[in-house]
């Protein structure tokens, strides 16, 4: 059986920065409230006419992924797209993908795992390297969270957390040591509503939504149980990622790099205390970016490597938990 390594990683997140104090003037917020309980100072956020969505962000991560693996669209094998705000209802981001890049009739499939879409994704990835049907797969997730947001004071709790973005990493067949060494990855439904956007959907379609004129409970902009999923998110956390360092019979103490999904500055300050980790094993960037769900661990991973603090050899940790519920670790030899 093969291996699969990380050959290349990229990036990509619109120009335009939206700041703290740039949402207090549409909503009963500021700075001081929004960092106390995220640590989030901007995020990014599409502009109109800017030409960007979803599966555009996704590209432009994409070819610098690409580049960086010494690869070109037609050595792709797969593309496995990660994502919850799709540029359509169907057909899925892939697809989309494989049609802007040139590629070839590969296979495109999305998954529909929020927050750890991408670790989702790479699991995916890796079980098709791992069997040799392919050599090259492309994984990218993306996300345009700004299309669908409540702007208002009644959205706030939700809407400042929440950026836009793509990353995006490519899966070779490894020839040498080290590579994935390990995923891992859970689910639990009946947490389901606790963080959720409802409608439309086919079972609440836009007739009886336009019918219910609910301004309290509108379906179709995002609800979450902030406390309750804080709860939960610290236990499976730290789960998931001593589920994965078990399997591999390594310590905490040898993790050169933990990558969490960049849900909230305070979850990831707990998970580096509960594990004591020191500041430089950990990778933080919610501060500039805000949660970017599918996004956030590819942007947080390549900005890592750009920036130094991920080489070869090293033990990198990625580890994600969000709706659905659904958790998950991938532990990686660099």
């Amino acid at each position: 059986m093969y291996t699969s390594k990380i050959s290349g990683v990229g990036h990509y997140v619109p120009e335009n920065v939206v700041t703290n104090n740039d949402l207090s003037k549409l909503m009963e917020t500021n700075d001081a409230w929004i960092q106390e309980r995220t640590g989030i100072k901007e995020r990014r956020h599409i502009k109109k006419g800017d030409g960007n969505s979803t599966s555009v962000m996704g590209v432009k991560a994409a070819k610098i992924a690409l580049e960086r693996a010494k690869l070109a669209p037609k050595d792709i094998d797969m593309i496995v797209f990660a994502t919850l705000s799709p540029d359509m209802y169907f057909p899925g981001g892939g697809v989309q993908v494989q049609e802007m890049m040139g590629m070839r009739t590969v296979p495109a499939l999305d998954v529909r795992n929020q927050c750890s879409g991408f670790v989702y994704a790479v699991s995916v990835a890796d079980q098709f390297i791992k069997t040799g049907m392919y050599k090259h797969v492309l994984v990218i997730g993306a996300e345009n969270h700004s299309g669908g947001l409540d702007f208002t004071t009644r959205g706030r709790s939700v809407s400042v957390i929440f950026g836009d973005g793509a990353g995006a990493a490519v899966l070779s067949r490894n020839e040498g040591d080290g590579g994935i060494l390990s995923t891992h990855i859970h689910s639990e439904g009946k947490h389901k509503d606790q963080l959720s956007l409802q409608g439309p959907s086919t079972e609440h379609w836009v007739p009886q939504i336009i019918q219910e004129n609910d301004q309290e409970n509108i379906p179709y902009y995002p609800y979450m149980n902030g406390q309750f999923v804080f709860k939960h998110a610290v236990v499976r956390f730290a789960e998931v990622i001593n589920e994965g360092l078990k399997a591999n019979n390594l310590e905490s103490s040898e993790i050169d790099m933990l990558i969490p999904h960049q849900a909230n500055l305070r979850i990831s300050q707990f998970i580096q205390k509960k594990m004591k980790l020191r500041d430089d094993q950990v990778f933080n960037n919610i501060q500039k970016y805000g949660n970017t769900t599918a996004a956030s661990i590819p942007i947080a991973l390549s900005e890592a490597w750009e920036q130094g603090k991920i080489k070869d050899g090293d033990l990198v940790v990625l580890a994600a938990f969000g709706s659905g519920f659904t958790w998950g670790s991938a532990i990686i030899r660099w």
